[in-house]
């Protein structure tokens, strides 16, 4: 009788352990030798005369020193260094090697059929580097390419070379059936795409694009929807009147999934305190009194929690909406404090009513961020203006 379930239990243990080892394997281990001799099968399939033998001989050595980009970089060299130089020839091998199937989630993989998921970056890489003397061609194979995985940080080489011709191309996309190329639209062209070079000519006017990603604000496709949040919140980092213009004019009549992709798009706006982005989500100017923070210890160890707590008292006969967030003043290695600003909570506050903010913050280790020693400081953000900050120390 106990068979099952102990199976069960066991089966439960396997999979967890499978999933904590991908959680903590180096992403770097994606790009691997075991990919690259996989991607090799397929080039010398296309093209018999590839020379296999001499890439992985090229990469072996070198491979496992590198961190992830540097590895696409280094296989996406000693691939091209083996293409034809014709620029016809080469989309074409590189074509030839696609795996048939497009997968709509992000699970593809390269298999013994072709290259997809992460075997496609160096490929893209190649077409991002020799593809710009066929210009029309290369886009159209790296829209090919993305339908594996995505191609957004190569395609940003032809937006950089010539912006108008490349979206001219890209506007041909916006109708797409598959969601990656769609999602290209966005994600490709965003002036600060994390890992992606940055397009200095769209931080300066990102205004070309807008026009497409009005189109795609209402794709059927949530994976489009949140490309297009996150590039307008890359627009609202150099012009955030701009971003909010757009946001503002998006937010009449708009549909819930709408809406969800303005408070995502405003998010950074929203951290900030910025009036505007407050307003447009309906938090304005506190009229309450707030009561001092209060820690629950003057002194904390990283690795320990820190709880504080506030209350808000309305002074006015209406309720009002209301965003708590919290910053951390970090004691930097100067001995000067910089804020960190952490989520905290949305709520409603009643008219003449009460409202008690709790948090609980850990101190834990970081490869972002390390800790200094000595005096820190912790205050509240309420609907975009800060509390009085409120000391302590972190023990070494």
């Amino acid at each position: 009788r106990r068979a099952g379930p102990c199976r069960a239990v066991a089966q439960s243990c396997r999979t967890l352990a499978s999933l904590y080892v991908a959680a903590v394997e180096p992403l770097r281990n994606k790009i691997s030798i075991d990919l690259v001799r996989l991607i090799a099968h397929h080039l010398r399939a296309a093209r018999p005369a590839f020379d296999t033998a001499g890439l992985i001989e090229t990469v072996t050595p070198q491979l496992d020193t590198l961190e992830l980009k540097a590895r696409v970089q280094l296989v996406a060299d000693a691939i091209a260094a083996r293409l034809p130089l014709d620029p016809a020839s080469r989309i074409d091998t590189l074509r030839a090697v696609l795996h048939p199937e497009v997968v709509e989630d992000l699970s593809a993989v390269t298999d013994e059929r072709g290259v997809a998921g992460w075997g496609i970056w160096p490929l893209t890489t190649v077409v991002a580097d020799r593809g710009l003397d066929d210009f029309e061609a290369s886009l159209a194979l790296l829209r090919d390419m993305t339908r594996r995985s995505t191609a957004e940080f190569a395609v940003r080489a032809f937006l950089a070379a010539d912006l108008d011709r490349a979206l001219a191309v890209m506007r041909g996309w916006i109708d797409d059936p598959c969601h990656h190329v769609r999602r290209l639209v966005s994600e490709g062209t965003r002036p600060r795409l994390p890992w992606g070079r940055r397009l200095n000519a769209l931080c300066a006017d990102p205004t070309p694009v807008l026009p497409l990603l009005e189109r795609l604000r209402d794709d059927p496709s949530d994976y489009v929807r949140r490309s297009v949040a996150n590039h307008l919140n890359d627009v609202a980092k150099d012009h955030p009147d701009l971003a909010l213009d757009v946001l503002e004019t998006w937010a009449a009549d708009a549909p819930p999934p709408r809406l969800k992709l303005i408070r995502h798009a405003a998010r950074t706006l929203l951290k900030a305190g910025h009036p505007r982005a407050l307003s447009l989500h309906g938090f304005h100017p506190l009229q309450a009194d707030v009561s001092p923070i209060i820690l629950n210890r003057a002194e904390v160890r990283v690795g320990d929690n820190l709880t504080f707590t506030c209350a808000l008292t309305s002074t006015t006969a209406t309720e009002q909406r209301v965003a708590i967030d919290y910053a951390v003043h970090y004691r930097k290695r100067s001995g000067t404090l910089a804020p960190k600003v952490f989520k905290g909570t949305t709520a409603t506050l009643s008219a003449r009513g009460k409202l008690t903010f709790r948090k609980t913050h850990r101190f834990r280790d970081v490869t972002t961020r390390t800790h200094h020693p000595g005096a820190h400081a912790l205050s509240l953000r309420i609907n975009g203006r800060d509390t009085p900050a409120v000391p302590f120390e972190l023990l070494g």
